[in-house]
């Protein structure tokens, strides 16, 4: 099956603070130029309602089923509701989304919960979920390429996971990548990936907030394009993350969904997928969404305490979570307006805290990184708080592979973590190789 688009359907860029200004998505801007605020991809919904809610749901689930690219791609087998205007031939797709919703069962039972469920976005090419927004974003550039745009290169500053998504993506489409990375802030397994897939790597002796800035002046030059989530072309990507949580739960919401945060374009684009679903119809009600931070880089926690009056940049402290290390969010207008949208709130967890979650979900047979555990923390305070009410159904969205931290883990089971009470500790039993050693180190078992 095709994933053309219908001649019928389009989407443009308007402003996100809603000042009126439009323009097209093969125009180089990622700001609006009459208010300063970061833009959004909007859609021609009337002309997707000319589809029925339910022919939108048979379409879905007929091209999830698809062995083939692109409509093996989670995200582009919604394509009409991503990019309806870019051509098949310029899709860039590794195969993202399609990714498990793994149950906890014994954490939810635990709590209280009715089912709490990870969204495994860590399995995806890349291992993380920033896939889903970078196959967007790059096939959007390879099609302004075609169209005769001079972009030299795709640039973004990261703490890890979006160099990863960026490098990869770029190199699929042939389109030379440049990665700024915060030096020594970023894991091994993070680091080599740009590498391995060609990309100029910079890496600067600054914070990620420092690279930010710098990619932002750097790609003031039109032939550099912005690949940092404060492009909404991301955003349209990674609302899918909504939408196909919905489609696994045959079209019902969770109670709850919790979601890491740290440059905030993710709560933002969840939010977004929601909120388009039930203005299609093909869901009733919309989920409460929670944010988690870890207490070392918290800024949105900080300002929900205060009610959301501003944002307050801060330094962000090393944190285990590195990938949310950051201290000044571009998303934070957006992601404010999604959690208020959705009676959403902000918790924190400490570094223990955060730890001692991704090990909790580990002896379920997940490989947690250290991001999903702050979400995981969060939903055991929310429940402890009664924000979250005992027989809910929470789904938390893991954003990355373990397999990207080894060390992380390592450093928990070995007890070697700063400033971590590693409670869940499994290390190895070293022993002399003889059968009553063994033997007698068996007996535990029962």
């Amino acid at each position: 099956m095709s994933t053309q688009p219908s001649s019928g359907f389009r989407a443009e860029y308007a402003c996100s603070e809603g000042c009126g200004f439009r323009a097209s998505l093969w125009e180089v801007i990622y700001r609006c130029p009459k208010c300063g605020s970061l833009l959004e991809v909007a859609h021609d919904l009337e002309a997707l309602r000319s589809v029925p809610a339910a022919e939108w749901k048979r379409r879905f689930e007929s091209r999830f089923g698809s062995a083939r690219l692109p409509n093996a791609s989670g995200v582009w087998g919604k394509h009409e509701w991503v990019c309806p205007e870019l051509p098949v031939e310029d899709i860039v797709s590794l195969g993202e989304g399609r990714v498990p919703l793994m149950p906890l069962r014994r954490m939810a039972s635990e709590l209280g919960l009715a089912s709490l469920e990870l969204k495994e976005c860590g399995v995806s090419p890349t291992g993380s979920f920033k896939d889903w927004g970078m196959t967007v974003l790059v096939s959007a550039v390879k099609h302004l390429r075609a169209r005769g745009v001079p972009i030299r290169a795709v640039a973004c500053a990261s703490t890890g996971d979006t160099s990863a998504a960026l490098s990869a993506y770029a190199a699929a489409a042939g389109i030379p990548s440049v990665v700024f990375l915060p030096k020594d802030k970023v894991s091994l397994a993070q680091l080599v990936q740009p590498i391995a897939n060609g990309a100029k790597v910079l890496s600067l002796d600054t914070d990620f907030d420092g690279c930010m800035k710098l990619v932002q002046q750097v790609t003031e030059d039109r032939g550099l394009y912005l690949a940092n989530s404060m492009n909404s072309l991301r955003i349209e990507g990674q609302k899918v993350v909504a939408m196909e949580l919905c489609q696994d739960l045959d079209w019902e919401p969770p109670d709850w969904v919790v979601i890491p945060g740290g440059n905030l374009g993710n709560a933002s684009a969840l939010g977004k997928g929601f909120q388009m679903l039930k203005a299609m119809g093909l869901i009733s009600r919309l989920p409460r969404i929670a944010v988690a931070q870890a207490q070392r880089a918290n800024p949105l926690f900080r300002a929900f305490r205060g009610g959301f009056q501003e944002l307050l940049p801060m330094k962000a402290e090393k944190t285990l979570a590195s990938a949310i290390q950051i201290g000044n969010p571009v998303s934070f207008r957006r992601a404010v307006r999604t959690l208020q949208a959705f009676d959403g709130v902000v918790e924190e967890a400490t570094e223990s805290e955060l730890a001692n979650a991704a090990a909790r979900a580990d002896r379920e047979g997940t490989f947690t990184c250290p991001h999903t555990g702050v979400a995981l923390a969060a939903v055991e305070k929310l429940v402890a708080q009664g924000v979250i009410a005992k027989g809910s159904r929470v789904a938390v969205v893991s954003t990355a592979h373990g397999l990207k931290f080894a060390d992380f883990k390592v450093g928990y089971h070995r007890g070697t973590l700063a400033d971590v009470e590693s409670r869940r500790a499994n290390p190895p039993v070293e022993l002399p190789a003889e059968l009553g050693a063994v033997r007698k180190a068996l007996e535990s078992l029962g």
